[in-house]
């Protein structure tokens, strides 16, 4: 892959996103910035929130570890179905009957000042850190294809993409990103499918009837685990996603900011349903799309690489011709800053609402306000990333999702006892269970082949964060004749 021409289509990628916030943010205000003004076409969010969803680390990591997992993945895939149903049954019904803009202000009318506060601090913690980190493993790969042999230092790099997406974000903000989303799932579904091609037309398969039958009759394919003591087990993979989707998309400020901003109830779910179907079919490709990687590594006598991450990229910009580098570059591109750049977005919003209290102020305060946050986060992001560079260590980077794991544990059991009792807790005890929960689930999880017969934890983790949060805000509950919930 010539950097120049790499780099003459990063350019013009970024051209097209500035091109569209421009158009996007005229006459924008915070409305627009946090809610889009509540306009947006539903059809619009289902797509674009593929984007989101998927980072440039799952671009080139599920790939990557088909020869390792097969398509056991698509049993957490099928777990996305049920949690989705409780997300578009259950989570936006309330967050549009309070008429939220940050979805943890649920938590002030439900609990109090402390529990708002912490789970609102959680959330920035963890897709502060969580984005910081998906944006540098895919700055890595531009820095190899691109950066690197132009001599521009990784440092300079990443300054000048964090600018870019400060700069077609910071007017027209959520509005802005719902479009941008659209266009850069269009080139992650595009790079996706047109390798697939590619790639099938160099094993000689001159039809989709080959492409399946190649797949599903390799080593690769198979789907369903059911030994219990299995990583890959069925019902540990099912349930893991169904509660991965709730947690990372239900209670996430960042995927539901894009829901809250459909007309009404009816289209954002809508838009839910649209966007599973979408999802469960875009990992699809993404599996298959692995399995013919592996099988035409074999059938050319190309080593995989020791990193199974490696494995993508070193054979769309070495082996696979121009085209397949193209698109490659295209679709770890679009996955990356459709990620990050809505993730900028929603702590924008998340700390604007929850900590500088915004809402009932002034435009002009407000867009003041937004506007220095907004900044505070792209410099936040940057520091991360450099220092992580500097770290350089994949086990740090391994233990940095893992801590983003567990900060998610705190939300779950603080939405599920907020939903499904009516006990009020002690707000001001609510940060220390918060903070005590995943230290515990830490604790167990380092210990569990020994305490349990050989057990180990896998994805159960986040269910055990919650529930020892769900069981410490019990512990702080006052008594039934106390009982008060704003969702009844």
């Amino acid at each position: 892959m010539n950097p120049y021409i790499a780099l003459f289509i990063l350019i013009a990628y970024f051209g097209m996103l500035i091109t569209i916030s421009v158009y996007t943010s005229r006459g924008a205000d915070t409305n627009t910035f946090f809610m889009a003004n509540r306009q947006s076409p539903w059809y619009l969010v289902a797509f674009g929130m593929i984007g989101t969803s998927l980072s440039g680390v799952t671009f080139v990591s599920v790939p990557g570890a088909v020869a390792a997992i097969q398509f056991s993945y698509f049993q957490v895939v099928l777990g996305y179905l049920l949690g989705y149903l409780v997300i578009g049954t259950v989570l936006m019904p309330l967050y549009y009957r309070l008429n939220l803009i940050s979805i943890y202000s649920y938590l002030d009318q439900r609990f109090g000042f402390w529990t708002y506060k912490s789970g609102s601090a959680f959330f920035l913690l963890s897709r502060t850190v969580g984005s910081a980190v998906r944006l540098y493993v895919a700055a890595g790969v531009l820095q190899l294809a691109i950066f690197g042999p132009l001599g521009v230092p990784f440092e300079v790099a990443v300054a000048i993409t964090i600018l870019l997406i400060w700069v077609y974000t910071f007017k027209g903000g959520i509005k802005t990103i719902i479009v941008t989303d659209t266009l850069q799932t269009t080139f992650l579904i595009t790079a996706v499918i047109l390798t697939i091609v590619l790639v099938a037309r160099e094993l000689n398969m001159q039809s989709i009837t080959d492409i399946v039958s190649s797949v599903r009759e390799s080593s690769y394919s198979q789907i369903f685990y059911w030994d219990g003591n299995d990583p890959k087990n069925f019902y540990k993979q099912f349930f893991a996603g169904a509660f991965i989707a709730i947690v990372m998309t239900g209670l996430d400020q960042d995927l539901m900011q894009k829901n809250l901003t459909c007309k009404n109830i009816g289209e954002a779910q809508k838009n839910m349903f649209w966007f599973t179907v979408i999802l469960v079919i875009v990992n699809l490709l993404f599996l298959s799309l692995g399995a013919l990687l592996y099988l035409y590594a074999a059938e050319k006598g190309i080593a995989p690489t020791t990193k199974t991450d490696d494995f993508y990229p070193m054979l769309a910009l070495n082996h696979l011709g121009l085209v397949v580098g193209i698109t490659f570059l295209l679709g770890i591109t679009a996955a990356t800053y459709a990620s990050s750049d809505s993730a900028l977005t929603a702590l924008t919003t998340a700390f604007c609402i929850d900590f500088m209290n915004v809402e009932n102020k002034p435009e002009a305060q407000r867009s003041r306000t937004k506007f220095w946050v907004h900044i505070g986060f792209s410099v936040l992001f940057y520091l991360v990333i450099i220092v992580f560079n500097q770290l350089n260590s994949k086990e740090v980077i391994t233990a940095v999702f893992d801590l983003a794991g567990y900060t998610y544990g705190p939300l779950l059991g603080l939405f599920a006892f907020g939903l499904f009792l009516k006990r009020p807790v002690r707000d001001a005890w609510v940060p220390l269970v918060c903070v005590l929960a995943p230290i515990l689930t830490y604790i167990v999880n380092q210990n569990s082949a020994e305490w349990f017969g050989g057990y180990k934890l896998g994805f159960e983790r986040l269910i055990l964060n919650g529930l020892i949060t769900f069981t410490g805000l019990w512990l702080l509950s006052i008594g039934p004749k106390d009982r008060f919930s704003p969702t009844s």
